[in-house]
């Protein structure tokens, strides 16, 4: 079974398109709890510790989670990812792990390889800078989910992604820079981001669907509401990985324009916001943390749910 059949019919069972963050943190206030480090010590059965019973505890509400293997490789506990991943899949949760890897050629085939064989993933995330040629060994993955990266949630997305940039055939690749002039009166001119968003519209469109979407989705941050609006018109029958919801300021109100009018076509990712819950809820103590994230992912899905069907 693919991927977007796998994550639509969960959607829909579940009624939430939440996708819990795994991100872990140690040795700071308000993050991997104390207690935890003390019992297991070391980062790779800390983490593992931490994962599992967020798992535990909202596996029922939640068709997907996100770890983000930077968090992994910092602490060299990539054991306690794979086996994160594996207790996930026994759960019956599907993985995207946040890697956003690519390359060129052989070096693209081998991080394809790494995501979907050797991490055994459902979905990773793809940097899609270096073109066709580097997502093409990504693509031959027909049933694995890639999501490429379009618009960013982070404040400085805007230094390239909202750049206008054009392309006029009749112009030597050599040229670097262009006078008015030079211009014709029919050039159109469109932001990066939507230049990316045209392309994974192109590049999906021999793919298999399932409901009307495929495996080839984009990432859009929270944060940028209008931005998510003119996406989705252009990816039409792609899924949308919506980060930025929480912890860093975006509410149910502004991922809306993601979905279809069934409620489908999005996941919304919130990271320190479910994991970290407790410390902002004076009612769960350390130990009780993954209670405050099940509450934290409860009211999340039904404010979303709100939002999005009417």
């Amino acid at each position: 079974m693919t991927f977007i059949r796998k994550l639509l019919d969960s959607i829909k069972e579940k009624k939430s398109p939440v996708c819990m963050g795994l991100d872990p943190r140690i040795g700071s206030k308000n993050q991997i709890p104390e207690y935890l480090i003390e019992q297991y010590q070391t980062p790779n059965q800390i983490i593992l510790e931490f994962n599992k019973t967020l798992i535990d505890h909202t596996h029922d509400l939640i068709p997907i989670i996100k770890p983000q293997i930077a968090f992994y490789e910092k602490y060299e506990a990539l054991n306690a990812l794979k086996e994160t991943i594996k207790y996930a899949h026994k759960k019956d949760l599907l993985v995207l792990l946040d890697s956003k890897r690519n390359d060129i050629g052989s070096t693209s085939k081998a991080y394809a390889e790494s995501q979907f064989e050797g991490y055994n993933v459902d979905a990773c995330t793809i940097n899609a800078y270096f073109g066709k040629d580097g997502i093409n060994p990504f693509l031959e993955y027909r049933n694995n989910g890639k999501f490429v990266i379009v618009k960013t949630s982070n404040p400085s997305s805007n230094d390239f992604q909202d750049l206008f940039s054009l392309r006029i055939d009749s112009i030597s690749n050599e040229t670097t820079e262009l006078t008015l002039d030079a211009l014709s009166k029919n050039v159109i001119l469109k932001r990066n981001y939507i230049r990316m968003a045209e392309l994974v519209q192109r590049w999906g469109k021999d793919l298999d669907q399932f409901n009307g979407y495929h495996n080839l989705g984009v990432v859009v941050g929270a944060t940028y509401p209008q931005e998510l609006k003119s996406v989705r018109k252009i990816v039409k029958n792609s899924i949308i990985l919506i980060p930025g919801y929480g912890a860093q300021g975006a509410t149910a109100k502004d991922v809306q324009h993601g979905f279809d009018r069934q409620g489908l076509g999005a996941i919304i990712n919130s990271s320190r916001g479910i994991m970290f819950a407790y410390a902002q809820n004076d009612k769960y103590p350390p130990e009780k943390f993954a209670e405050a994230a099940r509450e934290e992912i409860a009211e999340m899905r039904n404010k979303i749910n709100r939002e999005i069907i009417r």
